[in-house]
């Protein structure tokens, strides 16, 4: 099998989502019309259920994390973008649907309901936020009914509470929209970028390609000056950085302290887009006549050029041989040896836009090394599916090739072994989506496919 065929990019795509539907889909009624709500009417259905990677079934509890209704939501639509049965855009619709009757309050998305609406936690977060433009984003591009006003209510929303005059976003707000820490985050910036991205490729509306550019040039490029070219992911208010930010928390669930080889795969693959978009005659690259004051926004040698450094820089930090050690400290030693499944999915969509970007700007070897990479990811990837075709959130153990790993719930779990995601769970497969997604997409573009 030629994992850079993209007939094989297309057909894994829509085996991830075979593996979610139905199963996934929480039924409590018939669709609706993705309308402002208010706060809130019951919803017309229940959202989406976690699935267990080992037997298929969805886990107890009725929790909805605003993070994983988008994420979902966002899978099926690319499931009806790639052509993908009519079950795919029922599938998105009925997440949005869930969006709008469930998660949305007067202003702002609460970030966990249960299955009746009922708000659990009102936290308004940046990175669910940035979740709900990438889920607009994507059900528009599938063409489905409403998607595009939702996109724009969900940018606007972004401008009006979250970006700040720098054009990076500011951090977790509550109810009220007050802030709840003097904290910046890269990771919530990051996913922005790939939501204006999105925003960018259903819409053609130059503002979201703007937006990201912003984002991509203020983490990768001026903030990542100071660090050697590296990602730090935690800064104080007036984005220095924060290097004690949880410094004594290494496994903290969302903000562990340390470089992640994974978001430096991320941004790479992000970079290769911008490079893709962004650029003379979407060429990529550097050129002041097309644009204007956007000029500054660019890296001095290109999108490209920045994107393969952020590559070669997650796999110098923590490439182990079967996957990517999760964080690394300042000095380079390694702080979390577990790998978790999403790296390896974000390595595998990196490395197939770097190797579409290289063929476009000429450079044969890149082309070549980053096909291998992508080659060698789709391997490794085998050992985070689960049996029932899902995939688990990491592995731990023994020979991770960088240490050994604790149970962070303590205990020995034995010799590398799988973790399933905790309920309610914000990974309904959407990393390897994106990777099977953008490995159809770019090599169907190098091939003329």
């Amino acid at each position: 099998m030629e994992h850079d065929d993209p007939a094989v990019g297309r057909a894994r795509l829509l085996a991830t989502v075979r593996v979610q539907y139905p199963d996934t889909l929480d039924r409590r009624g018939s669709g609706g019309d993705h309308g402002d709500h208010g706060d809130h009417e019951s919803p017309t259905c229940g959202g989406f259920e976690l699935l267990h990677p080992t037997t298929g079934e969805p886990y107890s509890g009725d929790r909805r994390h605003l993070v994983a209704t988008c994420r979902a939501t966002a899978n099926f639509a690319l499931g009806a973008v790639a052509g993908g049965p009519d079950w795919c855009r029922e599938a998105a619709s009925h997440g949005l649907d869930f969006l709008a009757d469930g998660h949305r309050g007067a202003e702002g998305f609460h970030l966990v309901v249960d299955a009746d609406g009922d708000t659990v936690d009102r936290t308004r977060s940046a990175y669910a936020h940035a979740f709900v433009l990438l889920a607009y984003a994507r059900a528009t591009e599938a063409g489905l009914d409403g998607a595009r006003d939702g996109l724009d209510r969900a940018a606007d929303l972004l401008d009006d509470r979250f970006v700040e005059s720098s054009g990076l976003l500011r951090s977790d707000c509550d109810p009220d929209w007050d802030e709840l820490e003097p904290y910046r985050g890269q990771n919530a910036n990051m996913h922005a970028c790939e939501a204006y991205l999105a925003a960018y490729e259903a819409t053609g509306d130059d503002r979201f390609l703007a937006r990201a550019r912003t984002i991509a040039h203020g983490l990768t490029v001026r903030l990542a000056a100071e660090t050697d070219g590296l990602l730090w992911e935690h800064y104080t208010a007036d984005w220095d950085h924060d290097f004690a930010y949880n410094a004594d928390e290494p496994r903290h669930q969302f903000r562990p302290p340390g470089y992640q080889p994974g978001h430096h795969l991320e941004w790479a693959k992000l970079l290769a887009l911008l490079d893709r978009y962004d650029g003379p005659a979407n060429g990529g690259g550097h050129d002041a006549s097309d644009a204007g004051d956007a000029a500054d926004d660019r890296p001095e040698n290109g999108w490209y050029a920045r994107a393969v450094e952020l590559f070669d820089d997650a796999v110098d930090l923590g490439w182990t041989g079967d996957g990517f050690a999760y964080t690394v400290g300042r000095d380079g030693a390694v702080r979390v040896p577990d790998r978790y499944g999403w790296a390896v999915a974000e390595g595998i969509g990196a490395a197939a836009a770097l190797a579409e970007r290289a063929e476009a700007h000429g450079v044969e070897r890149d082309d070549e090394r980053f096909r291998e990479w992508h080659a060698r990811l789709v391997d490794c990837a085998e050992r985070f599916r689960g049996p029932a075709g899902l995939w688990y959130e990491k592995r731990v153990g023994a020979d991770s090739g960088a240490g050994v790993a604790a149970d962070p719930a303590g205990g020995d779990r034995g010799n590398d072994s799988r973790v399933p995601p905790d309920p309610p769970g914000v990974e309904p497969d959407y990393h390897p989506l994106g990777a099977w997604y953008e490995s159809w997409r770019s090599f169907g573009a190098t091939t003329g496919w």
